[in-house]
């Protein structure tokens, strides 16, 4: 497991993400590393609770039970765990902070990518808070309300500021200005699921 988990204990271990790693098996062979099968390679017992895009990096955690994972799941379902990241966007965002609402749908004909739909899309709101504006960029702290699948990245892009280095999302000219995706899962605030203590955690920013 790479690097070391930032918490271990009988019930959960949360690790960092890299990005381009995927957080569980694809169906091509070329994607069976992910962070799933590090994990369990050194904790066999380690259970998936959710997942992050593979092109995100950031905080990630897996139950080391099926009590603790239906604990976990339930939280993450009831929006009773707050979950902060930070992107980089193109353009200098002019509001210093706001709410995205936004329904998501999946986009078929296109997938894996998703798409706004006010007729069948799921409600899907994403807070954001402007930490700096950097030269025709911008360095924004997100919460998502929900957790639709790329669900910052559309709502981002919908703002009419894309993250920089988006390959799925952005032009391609703000997508090339990164070789990576400039969204990083930066903290995650939850109750443990067998204690009931409360457990916060902060991942450095790589960006």
């Amino acid at each position: 497991m790479s690097p070391l988990p930032l918490f271990l204990d009988d019930a959960l271990v949360v690790v960092d993400k890299p990005a381009g790693l995927p957080s569980v098996p694809g169906r091509p062979a070329e994607l069976h590393d992910c962070m799933a099968s590090r994990v369990q390679a050194e904790l066999p017992d380690a259970l998936v609770v959710h997942r992050l895009d593979m092109a995100t990096s950031g905080l990630l955690v897996f139950a080391r039970h099926k009590a603790a994972q239906s604990a976990l799941g339930t939280a993450f379902a009831q929006r009773g765990v707050a979950k902060g990241y930070v992107a980089v966007v193109a353009g200098e965002v002019a509001d210093d902070d706001g709410e995205i609402d936004l329904p998501l749908i999946a986009d078929w004909p296109n997938r894996p990518l998703q798409k706004v739909d006010h007729a069948l899309g799921k409600p899907s709101v994403t807070r954001y808070r402007v930490i700096e504006r950097l030269h025709g960029r911008t360095r924004v702290a997100l919460t998502p309300l929900t957790g639709r699948s790329h669900q910052l990245r559309v709502h981002l892009l919908a703002l009419g500021h894309p993250i920089v280095g988006d390959a799925l999302y952005a032009p391609p000219e703000v997508a090339a200005q990164s070789p990576r995706l400039l969204l990083h899962a930066h903290t995650l605030a939850f109750a443990h699921p067998v204690s009931g203590k409360p457990l916060s955690f902060e991942s450095p920013l790589p960006f």
